[in-house]
């Protein structure tokens, strides 16, 4: 893994929540060793704070709403040639079936565009992330679910090796140039990445899928370890966006 990638990886874990409430619990365990009760306090404090906001179902769903209300659902529509379909996480454990080889969130992401590509005449899917930790790209494992469920080899393009969005849009661009396309790719992940495509100088047209923003149902909801998971994806989000902003 490039140095400057895993330094990216490494304090973007220190700002999201699991990380930051980590971190202060830590400190806060530090002060009260060394016998600094009124630090330890503070920091303890500050760390079950946060690990309660962020669990709570509001506050998490409110984090969730204002990314995922910026791009509606894809009607169907564009006659477009590529479909660009965004990596995502993947496993290769052969003993599970190709259908649990791919993210919850990425198989979400293939079957938006299988059925956009089932609607386009002569469309191709493009396929495009890393291997991670496996030796398996997940642009392939997603071309794999892509072709158990129908697509004919010719009509995708597979490419492994962008370890981000950004490289992702620089491969696209040499692929598409400044043709309209579909980008499809998570509801909370589709602002940063639409930006980072039209930055680049491409025309994308959005498909989120992978929504998570719940109706609102009232303020007396129980703290929840799936609403923090909510959070830290938000947060993950916001953060990547700040991140493009300071390095346009």
């Amino acid at each position: 893994m490039e140095f400057g990638f895993f330094l990216k990886k490494l304090i973007t874990f220190f700002v999201e929540p699991f990380g930051m409430v980590f971190t202060l619990f830590i400190i806060g365990l530090f002060f009260l060793f060394i016998k600094k009760d009124t630090k330890a306090r503070t920091f303890l404090l500050l760390a079950f704070g946060l690990l309660f906001l962020f669990s709570y179902p509001p506050f998490a769903n409110y984090l969730i709403e204002n990314l995922e209300n910026q791009y509606p659902k894809y009607k169907y529509k564009e006659e477009v040639q590529y479909i660009h379909v965004l990596g995502n996480g993947h496993n290769t454990d052969i003993t599970q079936p190709i259908s649990s080889h791919v993210s919850d969130g990425g198989t979400k992401r293939v079957l938006e565009g299988v059925i956009i590509h089932r609607k386009i005449k002569d469309s191709i899917i493009i396929f495009t992330g890393y291997e991670g930790d496996t030796n398996t790209s997940n642009a392939q494992m997603n071309a794999a679910l892509a072709s158990a469920i129908g697509v004919e080899k010719n009509n995708m393009v597979v490419f492994g090796l962008p370890k981000d969005t950004k490289e992702e849009a620089l491969f696209a661009k040499d692929l598409v140039g400044e043709r309209p396309f579909v980008l499809v790719t998570s509801a909370t992940h589709m602002p940063r990445a639409m930006k980072i495509f039209k930055n680049a100088g491409l025309n994308p047209i959005a498909a989120p899928t992978d929504f998570h923003k719940d109706e609102f149902s009232g303020y007396l909801r129980a703290p929840s370890a799936s609403y923090f998971q909510l959070s830290k994806i938000a947060v993950h989000e916001y953060i990547g966006s700040l991140w493009e902003k300071i390095r346009a």
